[in-house]
């Protein structure tokens, strides 16, 4: 007779991994599967939606009129009619003035000019639906491909062994579009003609992000590999975005981030603590110097320079001439003044990505009094903008998950950089608030929101599943319970009590290696987890893997002295060695630390019984049932020596009392029987043969001894006869 080793579930809150490296990649799309369907993950239906979604949020802008801007920009610009020869497209700005006029904004747009002149030249005229069409139908398509702009940003750059680009972050990337798609401060670029210049820079300066992020297709983990190619026309992508509106050269910047934190696997803090240490080392530095990355930084900065200089060669050395009603905060004589005003414009940038509460197509005229003094309670929303960028900054840099480490700096990397232009931080604007500006800028803002959400679902969500699984699991429903505890170990890759749990629940399902998996991982992650190191060792036990059990049980008990499950199991284990002596030890060291365990007493009773040591397995049997009286299968334990050693009347006592204790187990009146039919008690052996076979009708060995019976007792009718 065998028993089944004892598991024991560990039912506390923990930290630990499952699938670390690959589920590290894809953890924030993990949190979201309650929000976005699985239905929609595949690129083509993702895309689709999201085209949808764009296009049918800005529709209604389809029938409206030229405003505002728009009239001078497009009905009094000569440079959309024919008279007006294509050349003067380069040498004059966006409101089709001469560059070197002292009137010129030196707004230098010259590719968006020449969209508006097809748009005059297909329609026959100024007539504003097919401008307004053209501008819906560029968000619709810039949404699209921000969402795989999206996938590199959440889910790293990954390519398959086909070269395809790997969707690591399908949700994330899907929701983050979704939320760019129809987010309301787009409207002035969407539904006035003149944010065309928005549009058409976003549009090549995501091809230029994407165009770099293909340069390095054929890398590998080895080395870094990059096409030269792609990254010059990553550059002139970038250049052509700037052609449509100035803030596009900011894509340089951006790739450069990306080169160095995605590609280069840069991590600042490491590198910052190596410098205040006088590391000499920085093997950081050294490792991205090898992989091309001085090379490719030194193109980026030769196109921005080059594009710079042409520009600068085209307008002119002076500067734009911009009125104090423009942007009364540059005009500010103190410099606190000036400061003070731009951090709260930035705080009234911020808001209107987070709230978009109050919208408006032109925020001069006095529409923001200055701050003239720290006293004025505004301060405070430049003061909480700060709170939270420091914030962002800071987990941006220290955290210990280069995942996050890499989500946040690029989701603010995208916030700020192509906003850099529009911050009077390098010259002067004209304008205090521009909602055109922040097109761009609000993808950085959706990345990051979907990552807060993402995190705050995740801790939210957790402990629910986690708690779910177990009552679950308590209850006997091992499936549902698998289903919560899967889903709490993806909330949180570091819930190790979690994947412990699951990874018994596994093993009693025959799942060994998904379970081995698991508990492997919790180990790793909490190296003295003795309960987790003693499950492990059952499932090695399990996959005949005897030495790696074996050293697995006493880590466990070197993590938990006092551990008597992990003695019985070691015992278990070495029973399966047939090293008895070892067996009987960690049995008898199992009883010594928990006298009540019965599991380890009925084994060691079994071994003697089984090895023939029915003396010595009678004192054990006995010995057992004066600390634990009452436990059924103890006495039916010592019943079965005790019929062996022919101690027939106490061996009955002791299966009626169990039988009495258990009517329902067909083992105790099967062996009972067996003691009738050796003690020659035939009519009541007969009894409990049949009693044995009603309660298991398959019981080989029962049938044959029932047979036997049979067969004597006609034999014995036939003599009496």
């Amino acid at each position: 007779m065998t028993l089944s080793p004892l598991q024991i579930s560990q039912h506390n809150a923990g930290a630990g991994g499952w699938r670390l490296a690959v589920f590290k990649m894809a953890e924030l799309d993990a949190d979201l599967d309650h929000i976005i369907p699985s239905s929609v993950l595949s690129p083509f239906w993702a895309k689709l939606v999201v085209g949808f979604v764009s296009l049918v949020c800005f529709a209604r802008s389809y029938d409206g009129d030229f405003v505002f801007d728009d009239s001078e920009a497009i009905i009094n610009n000569k440079d959309l009619q024919s008279e007006t020869p294509l050349g003067d497209l380069w040498h004059h700005d966006f409101w089709g003035s001469r560059l070197s006029s002292n009137t010129s904004h030196k707004s230098y747009r010259p590719l968006t000019v020449l969209t508006f002149r097809i748009n005059y030249y297909l329609s026959g005229g100024f007539h504003p639906v097919g401008f307004h069409v053209v501008n819906i139908l560029l968000h619709g398509g810039i949404s699209i491909l921000m969402l795989d702009v999206f996938s590199v940003l959440f889910g790293g750059l990954q390519y398959t062994s086909k070269g395809r680009r790997a969707h690591l972050a399908p949700r994330a990337s899907l929701l983050a579009t979704l939320l760019f798609a129809v987010h309301p401060v787009h409207t002035e670029c969407v539904a006035g003609v003149v944010g065309r210049a928005d549009l058409l820079c976003a549009l090549f300066f995501l091809l230029s992000f994407l165009g770099y992020c293909q340069a390095f297709k054929e890398s590998n983990k080895e080395r870094t590999h990059f096409s030269t190619f792609w990254v010059l026309l990553s550059i002139f992508l970038g250049a052509v975005a700037m052609l449509c509106k100035e803030q596009g050269i900011t894509v340089l910047g951006l790739n450069a981030v990306f080169d160095i934190l995605v590609i280069g696997k840069f991590n600042i803090l490491e590198t910052v603590q190596k410098v205040l240490h006088k590391n000499k080392s920085l093997e950081n530095i050294g490792a991205l110097r090898n992989g091309g990355l001085l090379f490719r930084m030194t193109l980026l900065t030769l196109g921005g320079t080059s594009m710079l200089y042409v520009r600068w060669k085209i307008m002119g050395t002076g500067p734009p001439a911009f009125t104090e009603v423009d942007n009364p905060a540059s005009f500010a004589d103190s410099v606190l003044v000036r400061a003070i005003n731009y951090n709260y414009y930035y705080s009234l940038n911020a808001w209107l990505l987070l709230c978009p509460w109050w919208l408006c197509f032109d925020w001069s005229m006095g529409c923001i009094p200055l701050i003239k003094s720290v006293g004025d309670w505004r301060v405070i929303a430049l003061a909480a903008l700060w709170l939270c960028l420091i914030g962002l900054m800071f987990q941006a840099l220290c955290s210990e998950d280069g995942c996050k480490r890499r989500i946040l700096t690029l989701g603010l990397g995208f916030l700020v950089i192509p906003f850099l232009p529009a911050s009077n931080l390098f010259f002067r604007v004209g304008f205090v608030v521009a909602e055109r500006v922040l097109y761009l800028p609000s993808a950085g803002y959706c990345m990051l929101l979907t990552f807060g959400f993402g995190a705050l679902s995740r801790h939210t969500k957790k402990k629910v599943h986690y708690n779910i699984g177990k009552n679950l699991a308590d209850q006997g429903n091992q499936t549902a319970a698998i289903r919560y505890y899967r889903e709490a170990v993806r909330l949180n890759p570091k819930y190790i009590h979690a994947m412990n749990n699951l990874g018994n629940i596994l093993k009693e399902r025959n799942e060994l290696q998904e379970a081995e998996e698991l508990l492997s991982l919790a180990v790793q992650i909490q190296p003295d987890f003795a309960a987790a190191w003693m499950n492990l060792g059952i499932v090695q036990n399990s996959l005949k893997r005897f030495e790696a059990a074996e050293q697995s049980y006493r880590t466990a008990i070197k993590h938990r002295r006092k551990y008597p499950d992990c003695y019985y199991n070691l015992g278990r284990l070495y029973a399966d060695l047939n090293r008895h002596v070892d067996a009987l030890n960690a049995w008898r060291n199992a009883t010594v630390l928990k006298p009540e365990h019965s599991l380890a007493w009925n084994n060691m009773i079994i071994l003697l019984d089984n090895t023939g040591n029915l003396a010595q397995a009678e004192a054990v049997g006995r010995e057992a049932l004066e600390l634990i009286p009452n436990d059924h299968s103890l006495m039916f334990s010592l019943a079965n020596v005790l019929g062996k050693a022919q101690k027939y009347k106490e061996s009955e006592a002791l299966f009626l009392k169990a039988i009495k204790a258990n009517p329902n187990v067909a083992s105790y009146h099967g062996n009972l029987a067996v003691l009738y039919h050796r003690w020659g008690h035939l009519d009541s052996a007969k009894k409990h043969y049949e009693i044995s076979l009603q309660l298991d009708p398959v019981a080989a060995g029962t049938k044959e001894n029932y047979s036997l019976l049979r067969r004597k007792l006609e034999q014995m009718h036939r003599k009496d006869g």
